[in-house]
C-alpha cells in the first residue's frame, strides 16, 4: 500500500456555511439588525461598547518612559506562595537525627501537598539535631537549625 491508495475511515463533514441563503432562514442564523449581523462585522477586544478602554481609565504620569504602578485587581500578579511552618512544629513532630522532607510533612498530614514548595520560619526553638533538604527558610530560621547543629541542604 502506498500514501496515495490510503482512505479515511470517517467521512469527511463540510463546514455548515451560514448567510449565504438555503436552509437557515431569512437571517441565517445572525439576528436582525445591528453590528454583529452585517458582513464581515468584528467586535475588537477589549471594545467595552464606547464606553473608555480600561488602560485609559488608569492614571497616567508625564513622560513616556514612565511606568505606573497600577493596584487594580484585573492587572495583579498572581502566584503561588509556599506552605509556611514553624519551627515548633518541626521540633514535636521528629525525633533528634531524623531527615525532614516536604514529602514527609505531606506523609505526616502535617500539610496537605508541597507542590508551591515549604517555607520554614523562626518561630519557636529547635532542640534537635535535624537535617533538612527541599525547604526555603527564613534568616532567623535558618540560624536556629545551625545552632541546633542541624543541617540544610
Amino acid at each position: 500500500m502506498q500514501l496515495h491508495q490510503l482512505k479515511y475511515t470517517t467521512k469527511n463533514k463540510k463546514r455548515k456555511r451560514v448567510g449565504r441563503g438555503g436552509k437557515r432562514g431569512t437571517y441565517s442564523g445572525h439576528g436582525s439588525k445591528g453590528q454583529k449581523s452585517r458582513a464581515g462585522a468584528r467586535i475588537r477586544p477589549g471594545f467595552r461598547g464606547g464606553d473608555n478602554p480600561i488602560w485609559k481609565l488608569f492614571p497616567k504620569q508625564r513622560g513616556a518612559t514612565k511606568k505606573v504602578d497600577i493596584k487594580h485587581r484585573a492587572f495583579q500578579v498572581k502566584y503561588n506562595k509556599p506552605v509556611i511552618i514553624d519551627l515548633n512544629t518541626v521540633n514535636s513532630n521528629f525525633k533528634d537525627g531524623n531527615r525532614v522532607e516536604p514529602k514527609v510533612l505531606v506523609k505526616l498530614g502535617i500539610i496537605k501537598n508541597s507542590k508551591n514548595g515549604v517555607k520554614i520560619l523562626g518561630d519557636g526553638e529547635l532542640t534537635k539535631k535535624l537535617s533538612f533538604s527541599g525547604f526555603k527558610f527564613s534568616k532567623s530560621a535558618r540560624e536556629k537549625v545551625l545552632k541546633a547543629g542541624g543541617a540544610i541542604e
